[in-house]
């Protein structure tokens, strides 16, 4: 599969969570093409399973200018490993520190025009232990029995790809392991 090769790149904002970038690519058939790419860091994505349940976090999200229903997730701080942010940020979003953290796989958010890639991880044996952080006290925590999750996501009620994507990829690893 042949790539693009990049004749220049400019970077025209840097912000706290992004970077936005302009390259001029050469393509594979030899013409020249601009892409706009967005820089994010890396993220977790979580299930977090509580008995017959998962939990999802409703929060606001002004890109959209709506509440959504979504898994956990958030960046990876520098140095931090993609289990030590599980265990973080699933503490600051339902209050709960996992036992057990199972890595289930992992995505690109937008591969089309940006970077980010989340690791998918399934965290059991959750125990309470809130941890706070400033931008969470917005997020209300939703049990959700297991067997309501395709319901919810053909319905429209989870919308966002990362949650779509995370939840498929659990009930099928669970239809996997059980069977």
């Amino acid at each position: 599969m042949a790539e693009e090769r990049t004749l220049s790149s400019h970077l025209i904002y840097e912000g706290r969570a992004l970077k936005l970038r302009i390259d001029e690519v050469e393509t594979p058939g030899g013409r020249e093409a601009r892409r706009e790419i967005v820089e994010h860091g890396d993220c977790v994505a979580i299930i977090a399973v509580a008995g017959d349940s998962v939990l999802l976090v409703r929060q606001f999200r002004k890109p959209v200018e709506q509440e959504l229903l979504e898994i956990p997730a958030g960046g990876i701080d520098p140095g931090e490993s993609p289990e030590a942010a599980v265990s973080r940020e699933l503490r600051e979003e339902t209050g709960y520190l996992p036992q057990k953290v199972e890595r289930l796989g992992g995505f690109y958010a937008v591969p089309g025009y940006g970077t980010e890639y989340l690791y998918l991880y399934l965290a059991t044996d959750l125990t309470p232990s809130r941890l706070f952080a400033e931008d969470t006290e917005s997020i209300s925590v939703v049990p959700v029995p297991i067997s309501q999750v395709l319901e919810l996501i053909a319905s429209g009620s989870i919308c966002d790809a990362k949650s779509i994507a995370g939840l498929l990829t659990f009930l099928e690893y669970r239809k996997q392991s059980n069977g």
